[in-house]
């Protein structure tokens, strides 16, 4: 008789534990917490204590807010940010995949580089490619800058183009421009934005 009610108490206090049941008796709709298990109760967010810093997403020009959360120098997650009074806390497939392209573990941190008829890839120190793009650019520049046509002053080269992204702010822009149309000497300049 003891283990009778035993397995009867046993079996009451599963069955009362079992969401469905909490929901029966307590009427609930499903949604509150009679749905949620003692494990799911004790679940927490994935970026609770991480500190946040505000950022525009990296893709297209649209300029979603996001939030990045961070913790002891590590990234936690990326979000929606609701502040945002352009995407009001939502992210388009590519801007929620913001993680994975910080994160991933294929992710290129390095330069690349491959020689002129070689058929492998090197790594490069980031200062060495950046010196030997200036050469370039200046070297085309040279070979290719016309001063006048016709008489008349012309100052520029058609070798060098430039294609700005569409996270650049206005600033970055006129800048842009300033430098590669004034200094350079450039006339192919262009934006992702246009395009």
């Amino acid at each position: 008789m003891f283990l009778i009610r035993l397995e009867c108490y046993v079996i009451k206090n599963l069955a009362l534990r079992w969401p469905l049941i909490q929901q029966i008796l307590d009427g609930g709709d499903g949604t509150g917490p009679e749905a949620m298990s003692a494990q799911t109760r004790a679940l927490r967010p994935k970026n609770e204590g991480a500190q946040v810093a505000r950022s525009v997403c990296p893709y297209c020009g649209v300029g979603c807010g996001q939030q990045i959360f961070h913790k002891n120098g590590k990234l936690i997650s990326i979000e929606g940010d609701p502040a945002s009074p352009i995407s009001r806390g939502r992210l388009c497939p590519k801007g929620s995949a913001s993680y994975e392209l910080l994160t991933h573990s294929k992710r290129l941190t390095k330069v690349k580089y491959r020689p002129p008829f070689s058929k492998r890839w090197e790594d490069l120190e980031l200062g060495k490619a950046m010196e030997m793009i200036a050469d370039r650019v200046w070297e085309s520049r040279d070979r290719t800058f016309t001063e006048t046509r016709d008489g008349e002053t012309l100052m520029q080269t058609t070798a060098i183009a430039h294609l700005g992204g569409a996270t650049l702010d206005n600033e970055e822009n006129y800048l842009i421009k300033k430098l590669f149309a004034a200094g350079l000497g450039m006339v192919c300049i262009s934006n992702q934005a246009r395009i």
